[in-house]
């Protein structure tokens, strides 16, 4: 089964801090075995509005097919729970999996929102791929473009985005309620944290933008976009600030910059391409959304030869 449930603490959270909303989520995840990824429905009660974090596109590299197989584990739950989407939010352009936000959005409704800085990426690719010159470099293929601190509602739950650039420069967190959503900034702690060396990444940066979500309260849940588990343990997707501060094998401990930034990148070049960076980026930064079909009908992606 390509989307499972992940093993997640669904216990009643503890009270919320002074000027924090009382309202707190429940939070579905959804894991996709062939890419790593974590997909989240976060929602106040059956029956409420909605938001849908990350979600996957199945994609064949061999074939150039995709399915809604995944994403259609996640329609299935929202249906079942009776869910109106307000939002489907992306944590940064994926360069892993395929965005299956389009589609989610013609199948649920919502809008689909992403960091502002989304436009410094597709200029970045734009020329990487050569893309047509009418692609525009604004973001207007999403519906909203978040900027730091941007407070927003989901139904009743308050939410607030957060700049955490690094893995790539338009990453963004999402504080909703309790949990914070960390995008590909922090993994859990035995996996350690994200690569850095995508064209416009950078390692002092995201340990900056990792010590911004290690500031938070300790007892905050944090929910990884990505889990790469140890024969040892089953994937989960859910840890806490305080067990990030304490055990992260990359950044706990109180690990320094310096000591981070020489780790991550000696690491960082050891590291071969993921899978699907090559369509996966010249999709997402679309907004999941495709190319225009060629004159005989087909829609065609992109190769480009040296240039990653």
């Amino acid at each position: 089964m390509r989307a499972t449930r992940p093993e997640a603490d669904t216990r009643q959270p503890a009270a919320p801090q002074p000027g924090e909303t009382s309202v707190q989520p429940i939070i579905q995840a959804f894991f996709d075995i062939n890419t790593g990824t974590m997909t989240y429905v976060v929602y106040e009660k059956a029956g409420s509005a909605t938001a849908i974090i990350d979600p996957v596109l199945d994609f064949d590299p061999k074939a150039a097919r995709t399915s809604t197989r995944s994403a259609d584990a996640v329609v299935a739950f929202v249906r079942e729970q009776r869910l109106t989407v307000a939002w489907i939010l992306e944590t940064h352009a994926h360069a892993d999996h395929l965005s299956a936000a389009p589609y989610l959005k013609r199948t649920l409704g919502g809008k689909i929102g992403i960091g502002e800085s989304i436009r410094t990426v597709q200029g970045v690719f734009k020329k990487i791929f050569d893309l047509e010159p009418e692609f525009q470099l604004d973001g207007s293929q999403f519906d909203h473009l978040f900027s730091d601190g941007e407070r927003f509602m989901i139904g009743e739950i308050e939410a607030s985005a957060l700049y955490v650039p690094g893995h790539t420069p338009a990453d963004m967190a999402y504080h909703i309620g309790d949990a914070v959503f960390v995008g590909d900034t922090l993994f859990l702690p035995d996996v350690g944290t994200a690569r850095c060396d995508f064209p416009g990444g950078n390692a002092r940066t995201l340990y900056r933008s990792i010590q911004r979500l290690l500031a938070l309260d300790p007892d905050t849940r944090l929910f990884v976009c990505h889990d790469y588990p140890p024969e040892t343990r089953a994937p989960r997707c859910e840890t806490t600030v305080r067990e990030q501060r304490e055990h992260n094998i990359h950044v706990g401990g109180g690990k320094t910059e310096d000591e981070f930034v020489a780790m991550r990148e000696a690491r960082d070049a050891t590291l071969g391409m993921p899978t699907l960076i090559l369509p996966a980026i010249q999709v997402n930064i679309r907004a999941g959304r495709f190319p225009e079909a060629a004159r005989n009908g087909t829609t065609y992606l992109k190769i480009p030869l040296n240039a990653l």
